[in-house]
């Protein structure tokens, strides 16, 4: 009878009843799944035939801010037997990941740094290892974001810059920049979370500075609106490194679009899936770049923005 029953199930219901489940284990540094850039990463798996509900389960861990935690919350990932992990944002999630598990396949969001330069990778061409990831360049990201700000403002002499640990390597290469553009750094590096915003205007205001260049940190990211609330409130124009501080109402932003990023991260994660090895699985890096200007905020600081970096603009938000 129980053998009858199966037989006259419809085809379509005993396949989705032997369906493989798969596991995907997400640290986060700081942001939410809620985020529009990690709606797009599950969506893009749902059109992958990977859907929540049905044959995957994603287990979510976000440290908040909280550096400290992130090792606790890679070993509870790593107990969880997970197929593949993602590590986006900070390179302190990777890290943790890394040391949490043994052979688990790996697929970094490189926001904050470049893993070639930082060892996680061999190089672009052949990762090697079980890591494979998409990347921001970082290397290069950082100083043309200055390179703008100075453009915008080529009497502004001094600019302070928000820091911290997700940042050395950019630190690195916009200090290089500004010499080159004969500018002084005003560097305000955050050590410990929460963060103090307005200590940190406070300081930049002290000093005289006349912009304010946030670099790219996964622990700035829940702070996006307030960052650049303050940064309009002191008057400081300010440059960040996607479109979304520029809709949060900062007057700049330059860099990939963290949608795509994420899609494509998705993309990565079911070629794994389906039995791809990431050591044969070519590192990608941004080629497209966004430059986002709100003249919302151009306008509240009498700031015009000159023809050509308008010209340039992919986006203007009025």
């Amino acid at each position: 009878m129980a053998l009858g029953g199966v037989l006259a199930l419809p085809r379509s219901a005993v396949a989705q009843q032997a369906e493989r489940i798969y596991r995907l284990g997400w640290l986060s540094t700081a942001t939410l799944r809620t985020e529009l850039y990690g709606i797009a990463f599950v969506q893009r798996l749902r059109e992958l035939g990977f859907a929540e509900g049905r044959n995957l389960v994603i287990e979510f861990r976000t440290a908040q801010g909280r550096a400290e935690r992130l090792s606790e919350f890679a070993a509870e990932l790593a107990r969880q037997n997970c197929d593949v992990l993602l590590a986006p944002g900070g390179e302190a999630a990777l890290a943790a990941l890394k040391r949490a598990s043994k052979d688990t396949p790996i697929v970094m969001v490189a926001n904050d740094y470049d893993p070639v330069a930082t060892g996680h990778v061999a190089s672009l061409a052949r990762p090697g290892g079980r890591i494979t990831r998409v990347s921001q360049l970082q290397s290069e990201l950082p100083a043309k974001r200055l390179e703008l700000l100075k453009e915008l403002l080529p009497s502004a002499n001094r600019i302070a810059m928000f820091s911290d640990i997700n940042t050395a390597g950019q630190l690195t290469a916009v200090q290089a920049g500004a010499k080159r553009l004969g500018v002084e750094l005003q560097v305000i590096e955050f050590k410990r979370a929460p963060y103090d915003y307005e200590s940190a205007f406070a300081e930049a205001v002290r000093a005289k500075a006349e912009a304010l260049l946030a670099l790219a940190s996964a622990f700035f990211a829940p702070a996006r609106r307030q960052i650049a609330e303050l940064a309009l409130k002191h008057r400081l124009p300010s440059m960040f490194g996607n479109y979304l501080w520029a809709e949060a109402g900062g007057l700049l932003s330059y860099g990939p679009n963290f949608s795509d990023l994420y899609r494509r991260a998705a993309e990565q994660v079911s070629m794994i899936l389906k039995g791809a090895k990431p050591a044969e699985m070519p590192v990608e890096q941004s080629t497209t770049f966004e430059l986002v200007i709100n003249l919302k905020t151009a306008k509240a600081l009498r700031i015009t923005i000159p023809q050509s970096i308008r010209a340039r603009a992919d986006r203007v938000i009025e």
